[in-house]
């Protein structure tokens, strides 16, 4: 119970992060590399912060590259791809490569997808095509590039967790390697000074959704088999549209339920039949 609390926490906060996006570069009059930038700059201060008051020290740098390199990926190639594709588009490409890699990442472990897996992610995935099917807009082939390089850098994020055995340490690491760069990468770009209103919602990103949701991810993930932490983002889309509904006054469609439904359906099989499994090894 605890663990599934936890992961809830974790998807309620990656679906937080889509929405603060959102608003911030629809309404806040912020530019996606400045948000990119207020957002991890605001997250490294936190995380440094809540490390040096709970265990009286600042962080140890990466036992590797691959949580930051991931983390600065997703970061930069998330905010560029969003300026031109559409939102459902994008989304599809994103968990689509994030899947897509920690399945091939696992295939190679001990902890293989299983068959019911694999089915539970087909049907979970086409509940998200069905439902953002009816305003897709294909971008780009540059954009669509970059998104698919943003689920490949969350990928790998999301498996350097697996082993953090300080996942405050971990994610103060990445975040306070990686915030001058997309300081830089903003300046580089041309620095556009945002809106009070942008910038309140780049740092509630960063501090808030952010640096607490990516701790909360990091201390559940040892306890999760890669297939079933790939599985569970899936239902990341279906709770942020459902935080537009709530915090935006958006409408509940008929194809919102149907495609919830499908996204529930498939990730409540795999985990089933994860937890099964871990109960009957030898089968």
């Amino acid at each position: 119970m605890r663990i599934f609390l936890l992961t809830s926490l974790a998807m309620l906060a990656f679906a937080a992060n889509s929405i603060l996006n959102r608003a911030g570069l629809l309404s806040g009059g912020i530019d996606p590399f400045g948000f990119a930038a207020i957002r991890t700059i605001s997250g490294a201060l936190v995380l440094t912060l809540a490390l040096y008051l709970r265990q009286r020290k600042f962080f140890t740098r990466p036992k590797d590259i691959w949580a930051p390199a991931g983390l600065l990926l997703y970061m930069l190639a998330f905010s560029f791809a969003y300026t031109i594709l559409d939102a459902g588009y994008g989304a599809l490409l994103l968990f689509g490569a994030v899947q897509l890699s920690m399945f091939l990442f696992a295939s190679r472990t001990a902890s293989r997808p299983l068959k019911v897996e694999i089915l539970g992610s087909v049907l979970a995935f086409a509940g998200l095509i069905y439902l953002v099917a009816p305003g897709l807009q294909i971008g780009g082939l540059l954009p669509s590039l970059a998104m698919i390089g943003a689920g490949i850098g969350w990928a790998s994020f999301t498996l350097s967790g697996k082993g953090a055995v300080n996942p405050l340490n971990a994610s103060a690491a990445s975040f306070a390697v990686i915030a001058p760069i997309t300081l830089i990468a903003w300046v580089a770009v041309g620095v556009e000074m945002p809106r009070m209103d942008g910038m309140i919602y780049a740092i509630a990103s960063g501090a808030i959704t952010s640096a607490i949701g990516y701790l909360i991810w990091y201390s559940v993930l040892p306890q999760l088999a890669v297939p079933t932490a790939a599985l569970v983002q899936l239902t990341v889309p279906i709770i942020a549209i459902l935080g537009g509904v709530l915090w935006l006054g958006e409408a509940v469609s008929l194809r919102l339920v149907i495609a919830a439904t499908l996204v529930t359906l498939g990730v409540a099989m795999g985990i089933e039949a994860r937890r099964r499994a871990s109960k009957n090894p030898t089968k």
